[in-house]
């Protein structure tokens, strides 16, 4: 099945590293115990100061937003206005108490929306961002394709993903090689003019201990209240270890710059 046949519950519960949609309704409370899902806030916030200029007159899109963290933080240092737009309800709910927590909700604005559908009515935006979310839309040729419909023509594109390194004979289906995700993002009239790579792998392996001790501890709770539900709590547990391994042993990790050419 493609990507955009999938259900948002099975497209959000894809793009989180699982392979079982009935994990979906259940991913609140795995997760309640991290604000930041997936990207480095202070990544993408010295990626856009080094990119961009005027930081207050930018507006930001955040799509796959999660809990809002990157957002909030844009907001917060550089008084950008930001949209974000994340599968997950309850996520959401939490952006928006976050927002006013940290006192941008002026400048934030957070929505529970499919961002498959939702892209086809966005534009002009200064700077776009995908923080680990995976192929949502598709191969990087047909996201950049779509993406470029939303972005102004000197804005940028911030992605949160991995690459394998062309040398390597590991294989994935979820990444590509770094020469043939070049070739998609120059067939989409786009360039990488710019990449921060994840360059320290005991303080990744440490954060992934941390996150994975976090997910084993809720999911267990899940289990103790739902004992016929073992096997989907485990086997969710099981591929977040996997995936964790692969990013650590594996693949190149990296947030990427895209720009058009």
């Amino acid at each position: 099945m493609k990507l955009k046949d999938l259900s948002i519950e099975e497209s959000v519960v894809t793009a989180m590293d699982g392979d079982d949609a009935e994990i979906f309704p259940y991913l609140p409370y795995i997760l309640q115990d991290f604000w930041e899902i997936g990207s480095s806030p202070s990544d993408m916030i010295e990626l856009i100061e080094k990119h961009t200029n005027d930081y207050s007159g930018l507006k930001v899109l955040d799509l796959g937003c999660g809990k809002g963290a990157v957002s909030i933080r844009i907001a917060e240092k550089l008084e950008s206005k930001c949209w974000g737009f994340d599968g997950v309800c309850e996520f959401i709910e939490e952006a928006n108490r976050k927002a006013k927590e940290y006192k941008v909700k002026s400048l934030c604005h957070f929505e529970k929306a499919d961002i498959r559908d939702k892209i086809n009515e966005l534009r002009r935006f200064d700077v776009i961002i995908l923080g680990a979310i995976g192929q949502v839309f598709g191969d990087y040729y047909a996201t950049l394709t779509k993406l470029k419909n939303c972005l102004e023509p000197n804005g940028i594109i911030l992605i949160d993903d991995a690459y394998i390194d062309d040398l390597s004979t590991f294989n994935y289906s979820a990444l590509f090689k770094k020469n043939e995700l070049l070739r998609q993002i120059s067939e989409a009239g786009m360039e990488l003019i710019d990449e921060k790579i994840a360059s320290d792998p005991e303080e990744i392996k440490s954060e992934h201990e941390q996150e994975f001790d976090y997910i084993t501890f809720r999911c267990n709770e899940l289990i103790k209240k739902h004992p016929e539900q073992k096997s989907l709590f485990e086997n969710y547990m099981k591929k977040q270890r996997e995936e964790y391994e692969v990013l650590e042993n594996c693949v190149v990790c990296l947030t990427m710059v895209i720009k058009e050419k």
